[in-house]
């Protein structure tokens, strides 16, 4: 994408978030936050009464990532039915209401302003430039928790927005360790980057730039759309610049696409990707052997299919409640955020306050959440991401979800030392 149309999409988005942003002002001014008490002493605000405890959801089930919103979404159902069979929140109900925005910033930012005032946050909003368009209102004015299916290192700093796992920058640092430590990367080489444009791509190229200064690489560049599903043109590029390995970080597609024409063309390099880049449905394509030759991806958490006993009892639950649905990472990254957001929820009610403000400061006290899925997560500091930690994948369609573990969680040296945003 040129740097023209680039400045286009952020004046677009600008311009939405300035509409959206007053059309909220009209809304809160009939929904205060004031802090209201309940019958049972507990004080509440937006989202909340007696009875109901009401959570947004933004996903994106019908565009770049609709395999992965579906999954997310109904992860995130299943563990709200079953937390409210245990008796929900402070006896009260929670319940979700869902908007599918195709990842498209428009759609995005107006179900953002239509279940803002309704609701006591969004324990999902899939899009880090959409995120990111909103940030200064949720900070400035709604300061509803928001945990976002999106890991831009320009969405840390909020007390209100919280990223929960590596983010992109340190997840592609990670992602070129593994690479220079087990796939024969070495000082001197050249390594592709193929990326989205917009935050999450861009944010993604910060790390591998970051990690080719340190190890001596050139980093060959290759931005796309997300509306670009054909990487011919971009790997026929990387063959002739010569590159010893290839990051990708965009949607699954994008990720099949590379692969299949890489191994087409005999450009048989190892190739890498963010946690976005993968769905195990693309096993059973054309694609599916080469990737299960060629392909790896950075994750911050085990796979769906990990040998843990909070793994193994989501994998039973989510086939009985969708038996005829493919398990993928998105059901652990919904069930994780799920269960980041209900934690948050039941030590508030301790608290006796399930304001939004009183929500926000409970995730402060989650210092070491483990979810069971391989990495502790400290939540205590708006500043940086709950983890540094990346788990690497690897595609094989004879696993439960589809991948396996390559590398257990760790954090490199690099990604130890790197300031996210940095």
């Amino acid at each position: 994408m040129t740097m023209r149309r680039h400045r286009r999409l952020a004046a677009t988005l600008t311009a939405l978030v300035a509409l959206t942003a007053a059309a909220g002002c009209s809304s809160k001014a009939k929904t205060d936050d004031s802090g209201g008490q309940g019958a049972d002493g507990v004080r509440t605000g937006r989202g909340v009464d007696d009875k109901t405890i009401r959570l947004g959801v933004l996903t994106d089930m019908t565009g770049v990532y609709a395999t992965l919103g579906k999954s997310v979404t109904q992860a995130q159902h299943l563990y709200v039915k079953q937390m409210n069979a245990a008796g929900g929140v402070c006896g009260r109900t929670v319940e979700l209401t869902v908007r599918d925005h195709g990842y498209d910033p428009q759609k995005a930012l107006a179900a953002y302003t239509e279940l803002e005032p309704e609701v006591l946050g969004f324990p999902q909003f899939i899009g880090s430039p959409f995120v990111a368009a909103v940030k200064q209102r949720v900070d400035g004015q709604d300061k509803g928790l928001v945990l976002p299916q999106a890991w831009s290192a320009s969405l840390l700093g909020s007390e209100h927005i919280r990223v929960i796992g590596s983010t992109y920058d340190i997840e592609t640092i990670n992602a070129v360790d593994f690479l220079l430590k087990e796939k024969g990367l070495k000082k001197g080489d050249r390594l592709g980057h193929v990326y989205f444009e917009g935050d999450y791509g861009e944010n993604a190229l910060k790390g591998s730039t970051y990690a080719a200064g340190k190890a001596g690489l050139t980093v060959v560049e290759q931005k796309i759309k997300p509306t670009d599903n054909d990487m011919s043109a971009q790997v026929a590029a990387l063959k002739q610049a010569g590159v010893k390995a290839i990051v990708i970080s965009a949607g699954p597609r994008q990720a099949a696409s590379l692969v299949g024409v890489a191994a087409a063309v005999k450009l048989t390099v190892p190739v890498i990707g963010n946690n976005s880049a993968f769905a195990p449905q693309l096993l059973a394509t054309q694609a599916g052997p080469a990737l299960e030759r060629m392909y790896h991806v950075a994750t911050p958490s085990l796979p769906i299919g990990a040998d843990t006993p909070v793994a193994r009892k989501l994998v039973a639950d989510y086939r009985a409640a969708y038996p005829g649905d493919a398990l993928d990472n998105g059901v652990v990254a919904g069930w994780s955020a799920a269960q980041v957001f209900g934690e948050a929820l039941k030590k508030a009610c301790a608290a006796k306050d399930l304001t939004r403000e009183g929500v926000g400061r409970a995730l402060l006290t989650l210092d070491s959440h483990d979810a069971g899925f391989g990495m502790t997560h400290d939540f205590s500091d708006p500043e940086a991401p709950s983890s540094r930690q990346s788990a690497i994948i690897r595609p094989d369609k004879s696993v439960p979800g589809g991948a396996r573990v390559a590398r257990g969680p760790q954090v490199s040296d690099a990604a130890e030392a790197f300031t996210p945003g940095g």
